[in-house]
């Protein structure tokens, strides 16, 4: 078996250099980094749920910018659940809103976070085309896993995780931009164990391996610069 390294702490970070572009990558478990990402990339660890990674990807951003070393791009990958996309496949993300803010009692449309004048649904660049060439996906961040059908058909979205709000709001604090890369690891059936979503990581892999290499070919053909024009 390959032993890996863990992933960095916030307060170790590092830049991977993707198509000569500095790219912060972030992901939330070590459980989500297999040996084909390995070869690729040296994420920060930023933990599991909106909390945590909101606290850790600041932690991470800040002690970079007191470093003066800010990268041009912020790259969040890892699983995902969704019951309509196959699972084990990749997607890129095409907008991502906050599925556990409600405020509507109050009269604000839910999704919102109160007077803050933001849209519920936030767009993400999306950089190339996919190493599937499949359209970028809607992603619904929250607290919660979705371990059942029911729980699904409440979510107006393409797929579920816990982190790329929290991230995107980060990275906005710093006015950097953010990509993100997600491959499905559960949804197809009903989660009722840890082993529902572990086994199926080693699989993912290599996929989103294709994807952070079609990512870097484009940001080489100079597509982060078209998408600042």
């Amino acid at each position: 078996m390959v032993q890996l390294a863990m992933l960095h702490d916030p307060e170790h970070a590092v830049l991977d250099r993707l198509g000569g572009i500095e790219v912060l990558s972030l992901m939330a478990a070590d459980a989500e980094y297999g040996p084909a990402l390995a070869e690729r990339l040296q994420p920060v660890r930023i933990g599991v749920g909106p909390v945590e990674a909101a606290i850790n990807t600041v932690r991470t951003l800040q002690g970079l910018s007191l470093r003066d070393r800010l990268p041009a791009l912020v790259l969040s990958l890892g699983s995902a659940g969704s019951n309509t996309l196959p699972q084990t496949s990749v997607h890129r993300i095409a907008s991502v809103s906050w599925r556990d803010m409600d405020a509507s009692p109050l009269g604000f449309e839910k999704g919102c976070t109160p007077f803050l004048d933001l849209p519920a649904e936030r767009r993400l660049p999306l950089i190339g085309h996919g190493p599937d060439q499949r359209p970028g996906v809607r992603l619904s961040t929250g607290a919660n896993v979705v371990g059942d059908a029911a729980g699904y058909a409440a979510i107006d979205a393409d797929m579920v995780d816990m982190e790329t709000f929290a991230v995107l709001r980060a990275c906005e604090a710093f006015d950097l931009p953010l990509v993100g890369i997600r491959a499905v690891s559960d949804g197809d059936a009903t989660l009722t164990r840890y082993g529902d979503w572990a086994d199926c990581l080693p699989r993912l892999d290599a996929g989103l391996a294709a994807a952070v290499d079609e990512l870097a070919a484009a940001l080489a053909g100079g597509a982060l610069a078209a998408q600042r024009q």
